[in-house]
């Protein structure tokens, strides 16, 4: 790295603690979003939110790649140009599905925006100053959909000899350019050493696996121009060509957070906490991007982690295969919180996962409609009923109403644990598990019977179960806040603790497990269901 590389502003100081920086990939305007891209940013919202309830400043940036041939091509196929398609694509399709998921990313990226364009420009024209980039020749396999030079090695054998590429299963074109090149190969042992010092840099462990392995293999000098086509940010130095999309789409990541602009929000941010990225994009992520920033002398990110692909009927999700199904197909049915704690209950975080219209309707109806739902239900029901809707002050406790106090603190360390390595789905299943305890101890306990025994030992017993099932479900709502945001608020207010305690993205999720914070006197009030039961014409 040549010290005179450096990009980095001299950054004023950092008001307070620099925040939790969260990014999801930026999504190609090639088509309108599917489930495979909200699933990455349903995962970045829960553990945006999360951070945000460990009172931690968070810092959320989500977006869209707008430049390179395949986008081009799709502007192309639709009659218009690729800024018209852009601009149609992004107002009412991509930053739409926001609302759709219930997601609360604090920015919105577009790389055709001035603030983006102009750094990038700054950013490799200094690059090529420093001597980090050279002109050259570069033929070989090229894959339009992933944007990408592909290796021989990598290449699947198709149809009459034509190669195809690995990840989309299409055949390849031969290109032959001159272009410009930066100088990959010379940070190969700068890379290898990020990672063995930073040995969680690439998550889950297989993925690092992989980028290590690759990265000893030795790399190859990247390709970072194009001169066949004019859809791109123009190279600096040489108007010719433009900029190859990923080391334009890459920098989104710096430029969003004041790269070269806002010097004290960058210094609040980066670097970048944690990269969510599809596996089929990690290496530009875990080995180019570090690379670059790098020979720029700006501090890689803390973390990429790479999860798996969603498969509809035993294949990757795909547009080409018509395999795409978009959000609002799902929401329209299950609503917004069911579709976020179904892709993050039963995808383990990192793998491959699939999705089934039949295994959601039955992840819906046990643990929403007839768990969490009917608990929330049933207690508030019973308060309403038994103590005019004032949450009765509780007698003395048993062994059960200990117990479950205590499952509640386990809930919340596991769950803290399970965040802390982006185990996403172990975390709401943690809750869920919860959930499942305070289901069989009201089954149990059996208020509605105990409320029969009109004598104060009875009333005080009923008292006791119907308390401690209350303070369960506010401990609840504050755990899976992150996850249903708007099942979570509604079951907030239900339980009267917006009064008492104020608002639920102020609740701590460290304290959700310090029992006895709802307080006696709580106005408890029933609801509509917060998981209606499915109409029989619903899918299945």
């Amino acid at each position: 790295m040549s010290e005179t590389a450096s990009l980095r502003d001299p950054a004023e100081p950092a008001t307070g603690r620099k925040a939790f920086y969260i990014t999801t990939p930026i999504y190609y305007v090639t088509a309108p979003p599917s489930i495979g891209n909200a699933y990455t940013t349903v995962a970045a919202d829960m553990i945006a939110r999360w951070h945000r309830q460990r009172q931690q400043p968070v810092w959320f940036l989500t977006g869209t790649d707008e430049h390179g041939q395949k986008v081009l091509t799709a502007a192309a196929d639709n009659g218009v140009s690729p800024r018209e398609w852009a601009d149609r694509l992004v107002e009412t399709e991509w930053k739409p599905v926001l609302g759709v998921i219930d997601a609360s990313n604090d920015d919105f990226i577009r790389t055709t925006e001035p603030r983006h364009t102009e750094r990038v420009r700054e950013f490799w024209q200094a690059i090529y100053d420093a001597g980090d980039v050279y002109e050259g020749t570069y033929e070989g396999p090229y894959c339009i959909a992933c944007e990408e030079f592909k290796l021989p090695a990598e290449l699947l054998p198709g149809a009459g000899g034509v190669p195809l590429c690995p990840i989309h299963e299409r055949p390849v074109e031969q290109l032959s350019e001159v272009n410009y090149f930066f100088a990959l190969s010379r940070y190969a042992d700068r890379l290898l050493e990020l990672y063995e010092s930073h040995p969680t840099f690439v998550q889950p462990e297989s993925a690092r696996n992989e980028v290590v392995s690759f990265v000893r293999q030795g790399l190859q000098d990247l390709s970072i121009s194009r001169s066949s086509f004019d859809w791109g940010i123009p190279v600096p130095w040489d108007d010719k060509h433009v900029l190859y999309v990923w080391i334009d789409a890459l920098l989104n990541y710096a430029t969003a957070a004041g790269f070269g602009t806002d010097p004290r929000l960058f210094a609040r941010t980066w670097p970048a906490d944690v990269h969510l990225v599809g596996k089929d994009i990690l290496r530009f992520h875990a080995v180019i991007w570090p690379a670059m920033l790098m020979a720029a002398g700006v501090d890689p990110p803390r973390q990429v982690f790479a999860h798996g692909w969603l498969q509809v009927g035993g294949q990757k999700m795909s547009k080409a295969k018509a395999t795409a199904i978009h959000p609002s197909e799902i929401v329209d049915t299950f609503g917004s919180d069911a579709y976020r704690y179904y892709f993050l209950r039963a995808i383990a975080f990192g793998s491959d996962g699939s999705f089934s219209w039949e295994h959601m309707s039955a992840v819906y109806t046990s643990e929403l409609a007839n768990g969490l739902g009917n608990l929330a239900s049933r207690v508030t029901s019973m308060v309403a009923r038994y103590f005019s809707g004032s949450l009765p002050e509780p007698g003395d406790v048993g062994p059960a109403d200990e117990a479950l106090a205590g499952s509640l603190a386990e809930t919340v360390a596991a769950a803290e644990r399970a965040m802390d390595r982006l185990a996403l789905q172990d975390a709401v299943a943690a809750v869920e598990g919860f959930v499942g305890a305070v289901n069989g101890y009201v089954t149990e306990q059996e208020p509605w019977k105990v409320a029969k025994d009109d004598s104060p030992q009875g009333r005080l017993r009923l008292a006791t179960i119907l308390y401690t099932a209350a303070e369960s479900l506010r401990a609840v709502a504050v755990l899976h806040a992150a996850v249903m945001p708007r099942a979570s608020q509604a079951l907030w207010e239900r339980l009267g603790a917006a009064d008492q305690l104020g608002p639920l993205s102020e609740q701590s999720v460290a304290e959700a497990g310090t029992w006895g914070r709802l307080a006696p006197g709580a106005a408890v009030r029933k609801g509509d269901p917060l998981f209606p039961r499915l109409e029989p014409d619903a899918p299945a």
